[in-house]
């Protein structure tokens, strides 16, 4: 069997999520632990037992989503219900690159936290509020959904932000456009057209500010050699540690190739996801992707037992 471990982002968070980790595990509850320390406030008590407007919020989301798979990460490896020699590769969904490079040790864990602290802050500061927005569209190829955006620029700036699956992608813009498209979708003869609760239009060029601000915090990280191939974002290809930086900073304005990604990985000779964090976001979308892949979503305690009954040691 030939793994890839995947890493969920923005979207996935919950109130409580890693809670039932923390209480149990000291490896779970040493990284929250680090994670308050390290931004010097309390998030594990937003990440706890705050309200769905907190933890949704960006600078919020992102370093907790993080935390969390990084101690769900941490746990599964002590409890040795996966062995890393069995590990072919790891990826990340936008923010999830960074919970990819924890766990490939290409950086630290308080690294990750101080980058994705700036990088949450910038994306959400990289446009007035209310300007910007997003939109999940059901239903329309990425093929098709290029060809309507010549006629939706004439209600604003729009791009493609993700492409997550077949029938489903990501769009971001300005607000005025999302509000039409979302308000009037059947015209286009989309399926569903659903309003994100974000902050700004991510992973587009309306946020170049943002990519500035990244780089400029980039400049004194370094990054060690992978353990483990990592399939980038940008590319949707294998990386090397020396271009991880290059292409984190060009990742917050460039289209999240989840799908590309994801089709890579099994041409490669993958056979199963393990989506270790909050939700199961990325484990259905590899469902669509491929029916016949082995998927698994380790997101709850009661999860480590779909490792134990799959026995991939």
């Amino acid at each position: 069997m030939r793994i890839a471990l995947i890493f969920p982002g923005q979207g996935s968070q919950f109130v409580g999520m890693g809670r039932d980790f923390s209480s149990k595990f000291s490896a779970a509850r040493t990284v929250f632990e680090k994670l308050n320390k390290t931004l010097d406030r309390p998030l594990t008590d937003t990440i706890f037992s705050g309200t769905d407007a907190e933890i949704s919020n960006t600078v919020n989301s992102q370093p907790a989503i993080m935390a969390t798979s990084i101690a769900i990460y941490n746990v599964v490896v002590e409890q040795e219900l996966i062995d890393r020699h069995f590990i072919s590769c790891v990826a990340g969904h936008s923010l999830g690159e960074y919970s990819a490079l924890v766990a490939n040790s290409s950086i630290t864990f308080e690294d990750a936290v101080r980058l994705l602290d700036i990088r949450s802050r910038a994306m959400q500061e990289s446009m007035p509020l209310g300007t910007g927005g997003m939109a999940a569209l059901i239903g329309k190829s990425l093929e098709e959904i290029e060809k309507i955006l010549p006629e939706l620029n004439k209600y604003g700036r729009i791009f493609i932000a993700n492409d997550n699956a077949e029938g489903q992608v990501v769009l971001s813009g300005d607000i005025d456009v999302i509000n039409h498209l979302c308000e009037n979708y059947k015209e286009f003869k989309i399926k569903r057209a659903i309003k994100l609760p974000v902050s700004a239009p991510f992973h587009c060029e309306l946020i170049s500010s943002a990519s500035k601000k990244l780089e400029t915090a980039m400049e004194s990280q370094i990054f060690n050699k992978f353990e483990f191939p990592l399939y980038s974002n940008v590319t949707s290809k294998k990386c090397e540690s020396e271009d991880i930086k290059d292409l984190l900073i060009k990742q917050v304005v460039s289209r999240v190739k989840w799908r590309e990604s994801v089709e890579n990985m099994i041409k490669d000779g993958i056979n199963c996801f393990i989506e270790v964090g909050p939700g199961n976001i990325l484990a259905n979308l590899v469902k669509r992707i491929s029916k016949t892949m082995t998927t698994i979503s380790i997101s709850k305690i009661e999860d480590l037992e779909k490792l134990k009954l799959t026995n991939i040691k």
